[in-house]
């Protein structure tokens, strides 16, 4: 095997890994800050996807799909905080399972009526396509390059807004004691609405990048959402930094456990076999590392000690 194979898969594994921080980024922010477990957040993400399919087919423009993905998926959150969300934050999390789940059902069909129910595709701008020589003559998609630049920038960006603006400051005193800024005259509902509507939007807008390289599908949120989940698990819950490293470490696992263990496999076993148990093994590896992770710090590399 190559070191060039093996530098453009570990590419595709941090590019793999910044999307899945998109998705859990917001996802570790509301669990982390309203104690709720939300299942439609893969709703938002599969919105997302679909706008900006729609409008960039209709302007050809990619950089207004992004805009119009970004805000749709905030503004759907938004308005889901305040008639469904905000009724489950004294709930027991069965509770905000069951109807979290209905709301997959409810994008779902929804998402089926106003966009049909074949897939849709949303192509590469032409300023993105092609690749790009990088150092040691690896050839590598512009496109896919670009959004590790977007995911890392994003990343850059939440951090300055947790602990650099007053906002910032609201969200980690929320996450630390809700009861308390809200007697120090905080709008905690503004607030809530504020952050899962943040959440929203990031989760709409990884959407919307990944639905350039895939199809863009009904049902497109829930895989992701499962990865998103092993994601704050590892890095911890209410931790942007835990979800960046815990992203990295799961995109790279996964793209390079299908890449190294088929290999591995072959100096024990026939090629066909080893491909099979390679990819077997691979597809366990990612809840192999989170449950590592979890006897090591069973709050997460980046959680709270209990």
């Amino acid at each position: 095997m190559s070191l060039l194979l093996l530098a453009e898969q570990a590419l595709n594994g941090l590019q793999f890994g910044v999307m899945l921080f998109l998705m859990a980024a917001g996802l570790t922010l509301v669990f982390g800050v309203m104690g709720l477990i939300n299942l439609a957040h893969g709703s938002l993400y599969m919105l997302g996807a679909f706008v900006a399919a729609v409008v960039a087919g209709a302007t050809g423009s990619f950089l207004l799909a992004l805009v119009a993905a970004l805000a749709a998926a905030a503004g759907a959150g938004a308005l889901v905080e305040m008639l469904v969300i905000r009724r489950l934050y004294d709930r027991d999390h069965l509770d905000q399972v069951l109807a979290t789940f209905a709301l997959i059902l409810i994008f779902s069909e929804g998402t089926r009526w106003a966009f049909g129910s074949f897939p849709l595709y949303l192509d590469i701008p032409p300023w993105l396509s092609g690749p790009v020589m990088l150092p040691g003559g690896i050839l590598y998609p512009a496109y896919r390059l670009s959004l590790i630049g977007v995911g890392l920038a994003v990343a850059l960006a939440l951090y300055l807004l947790i602990s650099r603006t007053r906002l910032g400051v609201r969200i980690r005193a929320g996450a630390a004691d809700r009861e308390m800024i809200a007697a120090l005259g905080v709008d905690i509902s503004r607030l809530y609405t504020v952050v899962f509507a943040l959440g929203a939007g990031l989760a709409g807008l990884a959407g919307a990048l990944v639905g350039a390289i895939q199809s863009v599908q009904v049902g497109m949120g829930e895989p992701v959402l499962i990865l998103a989940f092993v994601v704050i698990v590892i890095g911890g819950i209410g931790s942007i930094k835990g979800a960046l490293i815990g992203a990295i470490l799961v995109g790279l696992t996964d793209t390079l456990g299908r890449l190294l263990l088929p290999l591995a496999f072959q100096t024990v076993m026939d090629s066909s076999a080893a491909a099979s148990a390679g990819a077997a093994v691979a597809s366990m590896s990612i809840y192999i590392l989170m449950a590592a992770v979890l006897i090591w710090r069973p709050s997460g590399l980046f959680g709270a000690r209990g």
